[in-house]
């Protein structure tokens, strides 16, 4: 019977004296008025568009873009492919922009900037989302390491905040006030050291980058952990079939080496989910599980600590050392507790 699988991996640019004695498994910290004329197209209007009462700061009505310079003419062009909100610029890749007629790269490129200085920056704490508005171990184990990579630990390290990039809209704060009742510490206080953002496009996750490595600069020594979660879904979404490979393969590199140095250059650990998927070539070699994380070598290889999780019994999970320069292989069970994941019953 096959079950599903998760990959986890575990980025360490600079690993502490504590990373390297504690193995992964073991640690727990762990979105114009119309144009009255053609000859009016092309004009900038001045005015201030109108905000949708208390739901501004998100259906930003996409002519807003008219006070950043966007003309009329552009903006109905967007609306004609159905993207009427500065959310929708931000969940469209700038090829899918470059293809609407009558919008070339260097407008694009003008739209996006304007849309990101409407939205700027991108992230809220845990607590601040929670007040807008389950059962993979992934996600769970990225929760439960939102809590105790802020618990104090041994060899002097003293907790510190995380960012979390969510790219499948799985952050749940509810599950991090259940995970701080475990350990007993304050929901609001627990909320507030996480800061989250969601990622709607690859490219959009890759900007994200510029704003977390600002923020840790910002703030020097007080972040330990960013999560992703998970690095693949948006690639594979914005990157389909064999024509596009190469280009995907690129892109996901230039990202990976961006957090490789931005977890050398402020000493935190980066940690991200990925995806299993059916490996049909599997078959032919009798593997027991034909099943291989996505994203090929160049994923593999930016990792130092892979570890794979896949469904036992019950609520029991297994986790596997995948891949690791210091550790040999072996597994672990694990439960997926109301306060998140935990030891397994036996």
């Amino acid at each position: 019977m096959q079950v599903a699988a998760a990959e986890i991996l575990w980025i360490l640019g600079a690993p502490t004296q504590q990373q390297q004695e504690d193995p992964p498994l073991n640690r727990r910290i762990l979105f114009i008025p119309q144009a009255f004329s053609r000859a009016m197209e092309d004009q900038v209007v001045q005015e201030e568009p109108g905000y949708q009462d208390d739901e501004e700061s998100f259906f930003q009505d996409i002519d807003l873009l008219q006070k950043h310079g966007i003309n009329v003419a552009d903006i109905k062009k967007l609306k004609s492919v159905g993207i009427c909100t500065i959310k929708g610029i931000q969940m469209t890749t700038r090829r899918a922009l470059c293809n609407v007629k009558g919008l070339s790269e260097a407008k694009v490129d003008k739209i996006k900037e304007a849309a990101n200085k409407l939205i700027e920056p991108g992230f809220l704490t845990a607590f601040e989302y929670s007040e807008k508005q389950f059962r993979t171990g992934k996600t769970q184990l990225s929760h439960t390491l939102c809590v105790t990579a802020q618990l104090p630990g041994p060899n002097g390290y003293t907790g510190g905040k995380i960012i979390f990039i969510d790219t499948e809209n799985t952050f749940r704060p509810d599950r991090l006030r259940d995970i701080a009742d475990r350990f007993n510490v304050d929901h609001d206080a627990v909320l507030d050291n996480v800061l989250y953002a969601r990622a709607y496009t690859s490219e959009h996750q890759m900007e994200l980058l510029d704003y977390v490595a600002a923020k840790f600069h910002e703030e020097a020594g007080i972040f330990k952990l960013l999560i992703i979660d998970s690095i693949m879904a948006l690639f594979r979404v914005d990157f389909s079939g064999r024509g596009e490979l190469a280009e995907r393969q690129q892109k996901l590199a230039q990202m990976l080496s961006r957090l490789q140095k931005i977890s050398e250059e402020y000493n935190v650990a980066v940690f991200v989910t990925n995806q299993m998927t059916a490996d049909p070539g599997a078959t032919m070699t009798f593997q027991a599980d034909p099943k291989k994380p996505i994203g090929g070598h160049i994923l593999a290889h930016a990792s130092t600590t892979r570890i794979s999780l896949r469904k036992g019994r019950g609520e029991l999970r297994i986790a596997k050392i995948y891949d690791s320069p210091e550790m040999p292989e072996n597994e672990a069970t694990f439960a997926i507790t109301a306060g998140g994941i935990g030891d397994a019953k036996e």
